[in-house]
């Protein structure tokens, strides 16, 4: 039997209604975490990370002993303390050095998580680049290059964890002046000698230019982090526990019109059921030629006496006369 936590005062009480189920959900909280031992590189990144999130986003400072692919209850913890959906955990090893891994939660239990390891020869934070920043709790623009996204598994799970990461709160228009940064995630195709490929996390600035038109013509320039991943262990959701993730509310289904669809292309498609239709009763062209005759004119017709040559002698005087024709002068 669940226990039922009682309120014990207003302030307890606001805090357990903002966790009740919503028909449009706040913003999802991401936690940063650290190992034992975490090195300067995945320090730097998870740092990095949390710029980007602000303001929704916790970082902790001191070191927890946690394995999360060995025992994710401390991590459902932290996640229920905290009010967190996603978390970051830094690590660093011998056997997975610059380790980084991506947690979701549903209902604070872990639905799935991911190990992304930094390289760390390529890697360089933001402050490395000297330029403008974009502002704090600015939505991206993410731009996904490469196939392997769409055909493969694992990395179509990849693009949905980064777009879940990134995706902050829900609106429903957007203002241009917003738009200051870029998110660009790419990796190659996999072949024979590269099954799994490195993914490549740029983020970049938005520079308006002028172009001697109307539109201003658009440059961007790297403002970092610059990351590239190699996947590592991952560890797939409870179906049961995906089925309930994925589950909408009554209030945000969209009703579905009959006869009424749409196309991949996102055209709307409508069917016209007409009845069956009686090819004798088709109106054609009029003829007169094809007008039929009526009863009355078919039978006179018939009691007509035709007429030989032979019985009809026609004398001289019974002809017309003719008249001369008079020459013109």
């Amino acid at each position: 039997m669940l226990q039922t936590v009682k309120p014990k005062n207003a302030r307890s009480k606001r805090v357990l209604e903002a966790r009740e189920p919503k028909l449009v959900e706040n913003e999802k909280t991401t936690l940063f975490l650290r190992g034992t031992s975490a090195s300067k590189i995945v320090q730097d990144a998870i740092g990095d990370l949390h710029a980007l999130k602000k303001p929704n986003a916790v970082k902790f400072q001191k070191k927890n002993a946690v394995h999360p692919f060995e025992d994710a209850s401390a991590l459902e913890f932290f996640s229920r303390k905290n009010d967190a959906s996603l978390m970051v955990f830094a690590s660093d090893s011998k056997k997975r050095p610059h380790n980084l891994t991506f947690v979701r939660f549903f209902d604070y239990q872990m639905l799935d998580m991911v190990e992304l390891g930094i390289d760390g020869e390529t890697f360089r934070k933001m402050s490395d680049f000297k330029n403008a920043k974009a502002g704090v709790g600015l939505k991206p623009m993410i731009s996904f290059s490469g196939s392997i996204f769409e055909n493969n598994p694992t990395y179509a799970q990849m693009k949905l964890l980064f777009l879940d990461f990134f995706h902050g709160n829900t609106v429903s228009e957007v203002d241009v002046e917003s738009l200051q940064y870029m998110i660009s995630i790419s990796a190659a195709d996999a072949t024979d000698e590269n099954p799994n490929p490195k993914i490549h996390f740029r983020t970049y600035m938005l520079k308006t230019m002028r172009s001697g038109h109307k539109l201003p013509r658009v440059e961007l320039e790297e403002m970092g982090p610059r990351m590239d991943f190699k996947i590592g262990r991952i560890q797939e959701a409870n179906p049961d526990l995906m089925k309930g993730a994925m589950q909408k509310a009554k209030g945000q289904e969209m009703r579905t019109k009959k006869n009424i669809s749409i196309d991949p292309m996102g055209d709307k498609i409508g069917k016209i059921h007409v009845d069956r239709q009686d090819l004798g009763k088709l109106q054609t062209r009029k003829m007169k030629g094809l007008k039929k005759r009526s009863r009355g004119e078919s039978d006179d017709g018939d009691n007509d006496i035709e007429m030989e040559d032979e019985d009809v002698d026609m004398g001289d005087d019974a002809l017309p006369a003719v008249s001369p024709k008079r020459a013109k002068v």
